[in-house]
């Protein structure tokens, strides 16, 4: 669901009905430094902060970053170091301390189940995000865009403290030549030396080959699939063979990209069935079908206790209602070349000429590439930073056509959009199809609904 839309009061909702509650751990850094310089509404964040293990790191965060009363809405955000192969102190301790906040307050006040979700695609920031994660005890880590082969082994060092080194893929790097980014949790430990719990992983997948693949291969354990259709929201897998796209422009899927189950069963591991699965019914299918259960996204992504920003929900509400959803896949939007789902919102970047307005920048840089320079050292480049900038970096021109910076456009989805010259970056919505079918949760004579609504409808299928 993007950045921050499952952020943790999404997670606690569903946790304390027993389910898995799910925090996105996508742009965790940034979205706890703009909250703080927002005021830190409620005092959640301070109250995280000081539950934070290792005092004087929380407190250093909150000091450069927290802004009393909240900055000026015309104002911009104070930056944050970028990410890069060798990060800084200052940027681990962030990531570290965020994480933990999102998670705790995800794990506040019950004792239901929470987890992280990462992508693969983004590897600098991801073994910091585990261990914050697994500092505030979390349950579950899911990863999938991508194939996570070392993950499982990262949480079983992590959990002993040691030190964890994650090979990171650099374009045009030359055979036998690697390159990897190195984590030492006892750095951030202090005189503590305790252990820490191992979650257990889920790996999220579009194919049986790969939940094969990640089930036989990887150097730790996996603990479950979750099997990702292509009507689920945010990035999809390509379709198998040659890419085909529609008149309309979106790809093409046929029956070899719908994941074997019987294969799926074959592994002995729990599962999970994920895309246009958000009804009763779907629900009772899946359990039929040896799946312990669903992941559900779209529904809850559109709930009160989503980070989306309200007024979206409550457009996107009821053009469900009017059934004038319309999800365009697209296959040039995200700069990692996967496929993204793309909700139509006027406004937003699903909108040509909101897109041709915007001024390309890249000062987020979650999704950059990492490719060899001819001196052997890593540069950084993303498709959808200026096009002069990319190709001076070697990258093709062809790549930077209908990219789109998902960066800062997603962080605009949850009202934390950088402001430049007094305007904030457009938003961009993502979502899986059965958008088309949100209104099902909605009380006679209600414009909006809960995370316990959805989780009832949903659990109605199996009582009926």
């Amino acid at each position: 669901m993007g950045v921050a839309v499952s952020s943790w009061p999404l997670a606690s909702a569903v946790a304390k009905r027993g389910q898995l509650g799910v925090v996105s751990g996508t742009a965790l850094d940034t979205v706890l430094v703009r909250k703080l310089q927002l005021g830190d509404i409620g005092g959640h964040l301070r109250e995280a902060l000081a539950a934070f293990p290792f005092r004087e790191m929380a407190d250093r965060i909150k000091a450069r970053y927290l802004v009393e009363g909240g900055k000026s809405p015309s104002e911009p955000f104070k930056a944050k170091p970028i990410l890069s192969i060798r990060p800084t102190r200052p940027l681990l301790e962030l990531i570290v301390v965020a994480s933990f906040v999102e998670v705790y307050l995800a794990k506040r006040g019950h004792t239901g189940p929470v987890g992280i979700n990462l992508l693969e695609k983004i590897q600098i920031p991801t073994v910091p995000l585990l261990f914050g994660a697994m500092l505030a005890k979390v349950d579950y880590v899911l990863m999938g865009a991508g194939i996570p082969r070392a993950i499982p082994a990262a949480l079983d060092e992590l959990a002993a403290l040691n030190p964890v080194e994650l090979k990171l893929d650099v374009a045009g790097a030359e055979p036998g030549e690697e390159f990897a980014t190195r984590f030492e949790p006892r750095e951030f430990m202090g005189s503590a030396q305790r252990d820490l719990p191992r979650p257990d992983f889920l790996a999220i997948v579009s194919s049986s080959t790969l939940a094969s693949t990640l089930a036989r291969k990887c150097s730790g354990k996996v603990n479950g699939i979750v099997v990702e259709g292509k009507t689920a929201g945010g990035h999809n897998a390509p379709p198998r063979g040659q890419m085909v796209l529609t008149d309309s422009g979106e790809p093409v899927y046929g029956p070899r990209d719908d994941a074997d189950l019987a294969q799926i069963r074959e592994l002995g591991l729990p599962f999970w069935l994920a895309g246009s699965f958000g009804n009763g019914q779907k629900l009772r299918e899946a359990i039929q079908s040896g799946a312990n259960g669903i992941q559900v996204g779209t529904a809850f992504a559109f709930c009160d206790e989503s980070g989306m920003d309200a007024a979206i929900k409550r457009r996107t509400i009821q053009q469900s209602i009017e059934h004038r959803c319309r999800i365009f896949t697209d296959p040039l939007a995200s700069p990692t070349g996967f496929s993204f789902k793309v909700l139509d919102v006027g406004g937003t970047l699903s909108d040509d000429e909101v897109y041709q307005e915007r001024t390309r920048i890249c000062d987020l840089g979650y999704l950059r590439e990492l490719y060899r320079k001819a001196d052997g050292s890593v540069g950084y480049r993303c498709a959808g930073e200026p096009v002069e900038d990319y190709v001076a970096k070697g990258g093709d021109i062809a790549n930077t056509v209908g990219r789109k910076c998902l960066c800062n456009a997603l962080t605009a989805t949850v009202g934390m959009g950088q402001m430049r010259q007094g305007q904030a970056e457009p938003a961009i919505v993502t979502s899986g199809d059965d958008v088309l079918n949100i209104a099902q949760f909605l009380r006679p004579g209600a414009d909006s609904y809960t995370a316990n609504e959805v989780i009832d409808c949903l659990m109605q299928g199996l009582e009926d």
